[in-house]
């Protein structure tokens, strides 16, 4: 980074405007399309996707990486099939009915605050929604995520020479980043997308700027007493060990109703989870001067619980640590998000019970994001979505995999959740190629449709009179 950090910010952005301009000027849907391609092959050529995935564990120290090679390589392809065939350029809806043709335009520049957790697979996620609608983007890596980062960026200006397509559509602040640097792409740019830390959230959003940034994740699931057992367990063991839990849509708790507590307990130890009852001893381990301990955010499940004081304890080959608690609030750490292999566990009276503890649990932290529902009662969903705040409830799926979108779900493929108004977010869909999007709509003349005043207020005037 230079010695001034803003003016360095100022010229990659005009640059990045510089080529936009371009890019719409003499663009195309084709040329659109195969720069979102040439981004999106960039992380899944497997050798590069494997470089990358060891490159942010080995510079993050978070997550592993088999994980982040098939994190890498989903949410890109499911990103591309969902935009395949997409129109993003030129007239996309033309409705004679209402007189309206709405003509698809970039946004401009785009400024991405992206995350160490995934370094990789967000950024590319991004870089392809930008490039997919027209825009230019300028990334600002967390001071871990920069290797990663600037390899991706490598390849895919790699890419790019190969198409003849401009460098300067897809930058990166250099170096280390400062939060000056930050704060001018805020700025800056013409939309913020922000991924990570509460902090960038809530400056995006005092920026001035247009900002689409995403809440914070706090899952918790329910099993209720119609639950497949074992399922419910293998699907919740898979999620919450995935890159060792550092997706916000890992499972923090899981909430079981009594009847089944003591069979899903069985089941979770059948797949790894080792159910711990000293709850004062994990979390005197797992926080350190009011911090997570660093020896235990996403690290391997050896390492976890060597550095929980837990070897010996528990049984070979336990895969996560799964701790009994009642408490939920301030005072009460293992209610909040972990960004580990440890799941809270909470024994509920009945299913009513569980929404309410569920409803805690989300009030506390992670209001807005996703909640999860193990059950063969059709109906139980809904009892969710009217008494949570949520903006997703997940059912009977392995969390991680299914809210930011899945082969299996119509989710769209993403790796930032919006969580509403209840997260303080200014959408509660995942983030997806539409929200890179901006249109200009013609506007026609069409035959008049004019209402009368009995034709509105009829109804009422029966109901309370005039």
């Amino acid at each position: 980074m230079s010695d001034d950090p803003v003016a360095e910010v100022d010229a990659l952005v005009a640059r990045a405007r510089a080529a936009q301009a371009a890019f719409e000027r003499g663009g195309s849907q084709e040329l659109y399309d195969r720069a979102a391609q040439a981004a999106a092959w960039a992380i899944m050529e497997p050798g590069r996707n494997r470089h990358l995935a060891e490159l942010a564990v080995e510079t993050t120290g978070l997550g592993n990486v088999p994980d982040k090679i098939t994190k890498n390589h989903r949410k890109t392809l499911g990103l591309m099939r969902d935009i395949k065939g997409v129109r993003t350029r030129g007239v996309i809806s033309d409705d004679p009915a209402t007189g309206i043709t709405e003509v698809a335009r970039p946004i401009g520049v785009i400024g991405a605050v992206v995350p160490s957790t995934n370094p990789g697979a967000t950024p590319a996620n991004n870089i392809i929604n930008a490039l997919k609608c027209g825009n230019a983007i300028v990334l600002s890596p967390s001071p871990k995520g920069v290797p990663t980062c600037e390899a991706l960026l490598g390849f895919v200006h790699a890419e790019f020479d190969k198409l003849g397509i401009d460098r300067d559509l897809v930058q990166m602040i250099p170096g280390r980043g400062s939060k000056e640097g930050t704060q001018r792409l805020l700025e800056a740019a013409d939309l913020i997308v922000v991924t990570g830390s509460q902090n960038n959230v809530k400056r995006a959003y005092t920026s001035g700027t247009p900002a689409l940034a995403v809440g914070a994740g706090n899952v918790a699931v329910i099993v209720d007493e119609t639950a497949d057992l074992a399922a419910a367990a293998g699907k919740i063991a898979a999620s919450k060990t995935f890159d060792n839990a550092t997706s916000c849509s890992s499972e923090n708790a899981v909430v079981v109703v009594d009847a089944i507590y003591e069979a899903f307990a069985a089941e979770m130890a059948r797949v790894g989870g080792a159910l711990v009852a000293d709850e004062a001893r994990v979390v005197d381990a797992l926080w350190v001067k009011g911090h997570l301990n660093p020896r235990v955010i996403a690290q391997d499940a050896g390492a976890t619980v060597e550095a929980l004081g837990l070897a010996g304890e528990v049984p070979e080959g336990t895969a996560f640590v799964a701790v009994e608690t009642g408490g939920i609030g301030p005072d009460h750490p293992l209610s909040g998000e972990k960004l580990s292999r440890v799941l809270s566990v909470y024994r509920a009276r009945d299913f009513d019970d569980a929404v309410r503890i569920t409803t805690e649990i989300q009030v506390h932290q992670g209001a807005g994001h996703s909640v999860g529902l193990h059950t063969a009662d059709e109906g139980r969903a809904m009892v969710l979505a009217r008494a949570i705040p949520t903006s997703r409830v997940i059912v009977n799926q392995a969390h991680t995999f299914a809210t930011g979108g899945s082969f299996t779900n119509g989710m769209p493929f993403s790796l930032s959740m919006g969580c509403g108004a209840w997260g303080g977010n200014s959408i509660d869909t995942n983030l997806h190629w539409r929200h890179f999007l901006q249109t200009t709509k013609i506007v026609r003349e069409i035959a008049a449709d004019e209402p009368s005043v009995e034709d509105i207020f009829a109804e009422y005037w029966g109901v309370a009179g005039k």
